[in-house]
C-alpha cells in the first residue's frame, strides 16, 4: 500500500508518518509510507493523510494551487484521504482565522474561533484529551470502538454550520464540536489521531483498511 503523508511545509508530518507505519504494521498491512508533495506520487497513492498544525491560513498558503489541483484530482478519482486537526478544517468552504481564507470546498461549513467555550469560562486553546460521541457502527473510521473514548485536541477553531450526514463523531467543549466528518472517500479528524495512543491507531488502520 502507498501512503502519502501531505509535504505542505507545515507540522506534524513525521508524527502522522510514523503514525501511519505503526498503525499499518498491528494491521498486518504492507505499507509505504511517503513524506512528500510530488504529484505523481499523489495521484498514485493508495492513501492520503494531510495533517494539520497552526493556522488554517497558513496551512491553505502551504498547499498553494498545485497541490489543490493534484488533490482535488487525486480524491475525486476516489482515493481515500484523512485530513487531521486543520488538515480536517481545510475540507470545508473557508476559515476566519486571520481573515477569510478559502478551503478546498469538500464539506459544506466553515471554520471560526470557539467562541461559545470562551463564553462558558473555558480556556482557549481547547487542548487536552476530550471524550468523543457517535453512533457505534455507523461509519468504518470508528471501528472496534466505542463511545466515551478519548482524542487528544489541540485547537481554537473549529467547524461550524456543517452538515448532519458528514458528521461521524463529536465532543463537547461548550458547545457540540465537530470531531470526525466524512463525505464519500473524503474523512477529517478534528483531534490529533498521532498523540491519541490506541484511539488513534486504531482510526489510523480503519482508514487504511477503508476500501475505495
Amino acid at each position: 500500500m502507498r501512503v502519502v503523508v501531505i509535504d505542505y511545509n507545515g507540522g506534524n508530518l513525521a508524527s502522522a508518518a510514523q503514525a501511519a507505519r505503526k498503525a499499518a504494521s498491528l494491521s498486518d498491512i504492507s505499507a509505504d509510507v511517503t513524506i512528500t508533495r510530488d504529484a505523481d506520487a499523489i495521484l498514485n497513492a493508495d492513501r492520503l493523510i494531510l495533517p494539520g498544525q497552526g493556522a488554517f491560513a497558513d496551512c491553505a498558503a502551504g498547499l498553494g494551487a498545485d497541490l489543490r489541483s493534484t488533490l482535488e484530482t487525486a480524491t475525486a478519482n476516489g482515493t481515500p484521504f484523512l485530513g487531521i486537526c486543520v488538515g480536517m478544517q481545510l475540507m470545508c468552504e473557508y476559515g476566519l482565522e486571520h481573515g477569510r481564507t478559502e478551503g478546498l470546498g469538500w464539506i459544506p461549513g466553515h471554520i471560526r474561533r470557539m467562541d461559545e467555550a470562551a463564553d462558558a469560562g473555558l480556556r482557549l486553546p481547547h487542548m487536552g484529551w476530550n471524550t468523543l460521541d457517535f453512533e457505534p457502527g455507523a461509519h468504518l473510521l470508528t471501528k472496534g470502538l466505542t463511545p466515551g473514548i478519548h482524542g487528544y485536541f489541540v485547537h481554537s477553531y473549529a467547524l461550524h454550520d456543517g452538515a448532519a450526514d458528514d458528521l461521524v463523531a463529536s465532543a463537547n467543549y461548550g458547545a457540540q464540536v465537530p470531531a470526525i466528518v466524512a463525505r464519500g472517500n473524503r474523512c477529517g479528524t478534528q483531534f490529533h489521531v498521532e498523540k491519541s495512543q490506541s484511539v488513534g491507531l486504531t482510526i489510523m488502520g480503519n482508514f487504511l483498511r477503508w476500501e475505495k
